[in-house]
């Protein structure tokens, strides 16, 4: 979540990354309700200074003892019992306001670098390069679920009986690929890029969620247990609430971990074979560092990452994506999409 001091004293940065991200609309809904919650909390901190100083004048009075001091005093109660009413009032509502504020600031999302073009959807999305000479076929070349299906390696009616649609069951020499590129993968950033392999739980809590951006923003999009934990592999949680000494960073972490994902409202061709499944397996590649060295390690992460389609001679390319098309929680996002013969086009 956007920090409320940042927001307030960059107002003008504040602007321009939700305009980049063809969300500025959000730039008025966030002052207009910071200052609907300033408001009250001034009006609260007039109250409680009358309270008070009615308080002092009450005690003054019940001193002197006199009968036009008590009856003074009588109409001091009578103030002093509107004003704490009012008061109560007034703190509830600016309490109320605060949690719809930050309710608000958490659906913010992040500022993107000054290097992402402006945009709305993926459109104005920029090709930085492409790597690899595309393959020429004398003939039409097989999507790969229809390879899979040919092979009876790649079994989606089984794992439909098994768990509904948008599940596979992978068999034989293709459930053994898998497992190879996972330890393939694993290997060279380990070995190469000196990455710490780490395998940490399926299952977290509702902070550690929240902590990397999926909460609330993506709610509907994750699977939550009855017992309010949320299947969602988070690296990045390790080192929450911590303080790290600056000489013990970069840390880089790299595991292999399932994902799950409801995919709620994808259809389409675009959901066809293994696209868009709710589980699926990934390597990942997490860096913890300083803002000073955040370019670099960014840039030694890309590296890392390409170098794995570059053993595997798959071409691709590198798109520097919009505002418009960026995570909610990124400030750059790179993809790098893989050429896909049977579709004709970069995935």
């Amino acid at each position: 979540m956007l920090d409320l001091k940042w927001v307030r004293e960059n107002q003008v940065a504040f602007r321009e990354g939700l305009e980049k991200r063809a969300a500025g609309a959000l730039f008025e809904s966030v002052f207009s309700l910071h200052q609907a919650w300033r408001e009250r909390v001034s009006r609260t901190q007039e109250l409680q200074e009358q309270k008070n100083r009615l308080a002092q004048t009450a005690d003054v009075k019940r001193v002197t003892g006199t009968s036009e001091s008590e009856s003074k005093v009588e109409e001091l109660v009578a103030s002093a019992t509107k004003i704490r009413q009012e008061l109560a009032l007034a703190a509830q509502t600016s309490s109320q306001l605060k949690e719809q504020l930050d309710a608000l600031l958490a659906s913010v999302p992040n500022m993107p670098a000054s290097d992402v073009p402006s945009g709305s959807n993926e459109f104005p999305n920029v090709e930085i390069k492409a790597w690899g000479e595309k393959p020429a076929f004398s003939y039409p070349p097989q999507s790969h679920d229809a390879l899979g299906k040919h092979l009876h390696q790649m079994d989606f009616e089984t794992a439909a009986r098994m768990s509904g649609s948008r599940f596979v069951v992978l068999k034989g020499a293709l459930a053994r690929l898998e497992r190879a590129l996972a330890n393939f993968m694993l290997d060279i950033h380990t070995q190469e890029f000196g990455y710490l392999e780490v395998s940490p739980p399926y299952l977290v809590n509702e902070s550690a969620v929240c902590g990397v951006g999926q909460l609330p923003k993506f709610a509907d999009d994750l699977f939550k247990t009855t017992d309010g934990r949320w299947l969602e592999v988070s690296v990045t949680s390790m080192v929450a609430g911590q303080i790290l000494r600056e000489e013990e960073l970069p840390l880089r972490y790299t595991a292999y971990t399932p994902c799950f994902r409801s995919e709620a409202g994808a259809a389409g061709s675009d959901t066809r074979g293994m696209v868009r499944l709710h589980q699926f397996s990934k390597v990942e590649l997490v860096h913890i560092t300083t803002p000073q060295k955040s370019e670099a390690e960014y840039e030694s992460l890309c590296t890392a990452a390409e170098t794995i389609l570059q053993r595997l001679n798959l071409p691709y390319r590198t798109v520097l994506l919009c505002g418009g098309d960026l995570g909610f929680s990124a400030r750059r996002t790179r993809d790098l999409e893989v050429w896909l013969p049977a579709q004709e086009k970069y995935r």
